[in-house]
């Protein structure tokens, strides 16, 4: 078995294209590997967000790529608007909590980092544990986001899920990290 900080074992680097550049992502090139970026960003942060009544608050959207319905944690981009350039990642988690959902969080714990899907994009995702909820709105995200906020009992949350799959939504994965680090940390 090969380690991967060996150097005689790292892949030989190729130059990177260009293909395509859209508004909101870059289509590169690398080889034969393509791959996409997003321009002006820094990653994603997720949270997991727990109320004091130790209910998961998850979010629920209809996602274009895949012509359905989606439950997930919230999350959002980091640094993608120019008004949020310079946030750090537990402020930008922090609000995307706030607009998504409605909750107020006074502080939020890194629980880890690490790529999105490494196969298709360099993005790199920052899952937070968000303390001190306070409702303060309905939630429902910004213009132009038809988000459902769902709060569910943590005892019932596995349940409750495969119930929303047999209607046809589909479960973000991150969801059951979420979970697991709701009822293990």
């Amino acid at each position: 078995m090969s380690e991967t900080g060996d150097p005689a074992n790292q892949p030989v680097e190729t130059p990177i294209r260009t293909l395509h550049q859209g508004q909101f992502l870059i289509l590169r090139r690398s080889g034969k590997w393509e791959y996409v970026e997003r321009v002006n960003q820094r990653g994603a942060a997720f949270i997991l967000a727990v109320t004091d009544e130790r209910e998961i608050v998850l979010v629920e959207q209809y996602r274009v790529p895949l012509r359905a319905r989606c439950i997930e944690l919230p999350a959002g981009i980091i640094g993608d608007e120019a008004a949020f350039a310079n946030e750090g990642v537990e402020g930008a988690a922090l609000r995307e909590l706030e607009e998504e959902t409605g909750f107020r969080g006074t502080h939020a714990e890194l629980l880890l980092s690490g790529p999105v899907a490494c196969g298709m994009t360099s993005e790199i995702l920052h899952l937070y544990r968000a303390h001190g909820l306070k409702r303060v709105h309905q939630g429902g995200g910004v213009d132009g986001e038809d988000i459902t906020v769902h709060v569910v009992p943590l005892p019932e949350a596995p349940q409750w899920l495969a119930a929303q799959g047999k209607t046809g939504k589909l479960v973000e994965p991150r969801v059951y990290a979420g979970l697991w680090f709701a009822q293990n940390g």
